[in-house]
């Protein structure tokens, strides 16, 4: 009797799942973890440093995103390691595979990317129902109605170097459905390095400032762009793919809605 084809991940590659779901999963990804947990708590047996929803998660840390303890992920015998293409580092990945651990990668650049990913890595990959969430995640974004000629946004994500949301990114899609237009929207790079002058040289309209993977706050990020309002917004809920998507339409949008304007002088 033929064996089974083996699923492929969002990357196209054939994970080698058991024949029965998975029983010990490691997620490389904090959204992922949240989403994992969020639907089958017990599921879950090591997550990285920065996996940090839901608060009280209480499994084995195995290091970072870039730097994951490959040895500890080993030990913990996981029968499924969950990562992402633009979070985790190949070759982290292809020593788990290279030792026998299936992984299944996400690669996610749009809302409905993040969707059609989320529902396969749960029901597919995981062997899990559909979960309630993910509906009203759906549902909650379907009736975002973006407002007409929204502000030209400026939307950093590091600084020293000043790094920018650019093309073809989740963030930016989100941002996008809700009346935002990015000014590095057709940049050749998903997050190029612009220097400060040349980002007040755009005048934008607006600049949206989240608090990872810079933590940006009130008092370091909007002083660099006097006269230019500032909106703070949860990185979590503009940059994760996960339960936080039910309420970002609501949470992204109050932030929005309500920007300041520093008159400092402009910083490095």
């Amino acid at each position: 009797m033929a064996e089974p084809t083996a699923p492929h991940d969002d990357l196209d590659l054939p994970v080698p799942l058991g024949p029965h779901p998975p029983r010990r999963v490691v997620s490389l990804v904090p959204s992922l973890t949240e989403a994992v947990a969020a639907t089958a708590p017990g599921l879950l047996v090591g997550a990285t440093n920065w996996c940090s929803h839901p608060a009280d998660l209480a499994v084995s840390r195995i290091g970072g995103t870039k730097n994951p303890d490959v040895p500890g992920v080993l030990a913990l015998g996981p029968d499924l390691v969950l990562a992402n293409d633009e979070e985790n580092r190949r070759p982290d990945l292809d020593a788990l595979r290279a030792a026998g651990v299936p992984v299944w990668v996400t690669d996610i650049r749009t809302l409905d990317d993040a969707f059609r990913s989320l529902d396969r890595l749960l029901t597919t990959a995981c062997g899990l129902p559909r979960p309630a969430w993910l509906d009203e995640a759906e549902a909650a974004w379907r009736d975002v109605r973006p407002v007409a000629d929204g502000p030209r946004a400026v939307v950093p994500i590091w600084r020293r170097p000043w790094m920018v949301l650019g093309r073809d990114t989740f963030a930016g899609d989100l941002l996008r459905r809700l009346g935002v237009r990015l000014v590095h929207a057709d940049h050749p790079e998903r997050y190029p390095a612009v220097p400060l002058p040349e980002l007040l040289a755009e005048r934008p309209d607006l600049v949206v400032l989240p608090d990872e993977p810079y933590r940006f706050t009130a008092a370091d990020g909007p002083e660099a762009f006097p006269g230019v309002p500032a909106a703070l917004v949860s990185g979590r809920h503009l940059t994760w793919y996960g339960p936080s998507l039910v309420t970002a339409p609501t949470v992204l949008r109050a932030a929005l809605d309500h920007p300041f304007t520093s008159g400092s002088v402009g910083a490095s």
